[in-house]
Order: C-alpha cells, then sequence, then structure tokens
C-alpha cells in the first residue's frame, strides 16, 4: 500500500506541457510519416493486382494479336502471337539492364506485321554490353518472315530520363536509349506503330538472348517492409512527444 501511494506521488509531480516547437514538429513529421507509408503500400498493392493479371495469363494459349487493339490496357500481359518481318533499322537498344550482376541492353525491334501495315515492337531479350560502352552490339536479325509468341508488355509512362530531348526532332537515328518510351518512338520513327511491346517467349531460344523477365509483384516485399517502417516512424514521433512532454513540477 505504502508503494502505491508513493507511485501515486510521483505520477503526481509530472504534467503534460509540450513546446511549441515539439508540437509543431510533431504536426508536421506525422502526417508525412503516414502518406509515405500509405504511397508505400500502394505500391505493393499495385504490383500485387499487376501480378494476379500476369498468373491469370501467363499459362493461356497466345491469340492472334489484331491491328485493331482497342484500349492497350485490355491487352497487357495477354499471351498473344503475330507473323512478320523484323525491320532492323529502327531497332533499339533499352541501356542499364542488368542480368546477372552484368550490364547489358535489351534489344527491342520493330516486326512489320505480315499483310498490313501495322508494326508492332517485339522486345527479343536481353544481350551483354561491350567492353566499350559507346560501342553498338551486333545482333543478328532474320530478314524472312517469322512467327513469334509472347506477353504484351505495356511500358510505364512515369520515368526520369537524362536524355537530350533534341534527339525526339534528330533525323539521326538514335540506336541506344534509356527508357522504352512509346511516345517517343512513335515521334522519331516513320512506321505505324501499336501501342505497345511483345516480350517474347522465354521457353524460345530465338536469337540466344537471355529471357528473364521481370515479374510485376518485384520487390513488393519491399514496399511493404518500407511502408511499415514509415508507419512505425509515425507512431514514434507521437510517443516520443507524449513522453517528452511531461514535466515534473514542484508540488505545493
Amino acid at each position: 500500500m505504502a508503494n502505491l501511494q508513493f507511485r501515486f506521488c510521483n505520477l503526481r509531480q509530472y504534467r503534460f506541457r509540450p513546446s511549441w516547437v515539439g508540437a509543431f514538429a510533431t504536426i508536421c513529421c506525422i502526417p508525412l510519416f503516414i502518406h509515405l507509408g500509405q504511397w508505400q503500400f500502394h505500391k505493393a498493392q499495385t504490383k500485387f493486382a499487376l501480378q494476379a493479371t500476369y498468373d491469370q495469363y501467363d499459362q493461356s494459349a497466345p491469340v492472334t494479336l489484331p491491328t485493331e487493339t482497342g484500349e492497350p490496357e485490355s491487352w497487357r500481359y495477354k499471351q498473344v502471337k503475330v507473323k512478320g518481318r523484323y525491320l532492323p533499322d529502327y531497332q533499339i537498344f533499352l541501356d542499364n539492364q542488368v542480368e546477372g550482376e552484368q550490364v547489358g541492353y535489351h534489344v527491342v525491334t520493330p516486326l512489320q506485321i505480315d499483310g498490313v501495315d501495322e508494326v508492332v515492337l517485339i522486345d527479343r531479350g536481353w544481350i551483354p554490353a561491350m567492353e566499350n560502352h559507346l560501342e553498338v552490339p551486333k545482333v543478328v536479325t532474320p530478314l524472312t518472315v517469322v512467327e513469334i509468341d509472347g506477353q504484351v508488355w505495356l511500358p510505364s509512362t512515369k520515368f526520369y530520363s537524362l536524355e537530350d530531348k533534341g534527339e525526339a526532332v534528330s533525323k539521326v537515328w538514335q540506336p541506344i536509349w534509356q527508357n522504352m518510351d512509346m511516345k517517343r518512338y512513335v515521334a522519331v520513327s516513320p512506321i505505324k506503330v501499336l501501342p505497345l511491346v511483345i516480350r517474347l517467349n522465354p521457353k524460345s531460344n530465338a536469337g540466344g538472348f537471355v529471357r528473364n523477365w521481370v515479374r510485376p509483384d518485384d520487390r513488393a516485399e519491399s514496399n511493404l517492409s518500407y511502408a511499415y517502417q514509415w508507419f512505425g516512424f509515425a507512431f514514434a514521433a507521437l510517443a516520443i512527444f507524449i513522453v517528452v512532454s511531461f514535466k515534473k513540477v514542484e508540488l505545493d
């Protein structure tokens, strides 16, 4: 009983008296941490949703790609097949693609669809970069009619690029690209391009390319981990504010 009375007296010596600086910092930090946590959580959930769509079509039989695709989003991750001829003159190499800790390129070659004017871009896979990174790798491209199958990829439109915007109007074809910028490709090429890319079936050994396509849910677990960390920071900021705001006072 005496111990309880002693502890109660000790608690009575403390008053909740937050400082203006602490209150302002807490009011600013907690919403920011929660917002960052929600941002990471939303990224993870988006990746999981895309992975569900990916898995839905992963083992399905390929369908013939029409020349009128309508809304590109309706074709995301679908298995398709198409016949035509490659146009190597408008081939591009996507830079800074890593495979097994080695830097290289993804080779994207337009395919003139057989019997029509439309062209579809084909990501044929990964190749290693040259020792001199300024040199463009040599790749063998068949010039006869080929029939390919693969999965539809819709390149992101949200990326940051250090490329010179003047290249968009250059008359000289630039083979090395930092990103798969569909709008730029349409602007600089004289061909009629469908608004999607086909990633070749990884089971195909055509051309000797490496085709370890990244899953849509890649690093989603890391996004969740970051989200929980930000939520934890918000809770910790509130707890610290409450603790340091209790100050000892002299009792009369």
